[in-house]
């Protein structure tokens, strides 16, 4: 049995067209190195406002990773400008990693917000956003925002 050279949607209805299904995917691939990026920069924001700064053997407990995994994830933070450390202190964020982080955590909340709104319990909603929170388009972001705005103006 040969296999067809081409798959068009006229020859498989359920399958998109090679070009639409390759950008799906590669925007998929994109979002999953963007979420390692995205988790670690919130949790150093997050631990910075806790305790003044971040050091990597709590961030490690905190992910759930093993400590040469955080402090490999810490360097790449540093080559793309998102962090810096000092010896024997911790692990901070540069302008542009503190902006990153501040807009995960606005994406994050929305998308709560959005859960909660529909019924969804509240450790559920914080579970599920946590990989919604990175995959989300701009445009499903703001549908959210649009929807969540309709609820309060017709609550109050």
């Amino acid at each position: 049995m040969t296999r067809p050279e081409t798959h068009d949607e006229t020859a498989h209805p359920s399958m998109p067209a090679e070009p639409t299904q390759a950008r799906r995917f590669d925007k998929a691939r994109k979002a999953r190195s963007a979420t390692l990026v995205e988790d670690y920069v919130e949790l150093i924001s997050d631990l910075i406002v806790a305790h003044g700064e971040a050091r990597a053997t709590e961030i490690a407990k905190r992910l759930g990773v093993t400590h040469p995994t955080a402090l490999k994830a810490i360097a790449r933070l540093k080559r793309e400008g998102l962090a810096t450390s000092r010896p024997y202190r911790g692990i901070f964020l540069t302008e542009s990693g503190q902006e990153l982080a501040d807009k995960v955590r606005a994406r994050h909340r929305t998308i709560v917000e959005f859960l909660r709104a529909l019924g969804v319990p509240k450790e559920a909603a914080e579970a599920d956003a946590e990989g919604m929170e990175h995959h989300a388009s701009e445009a499903t972001m703001k549908a959210f925002a649009h929807y969540l705005q309709a609820q309060k103006e017709s609550q109050g």
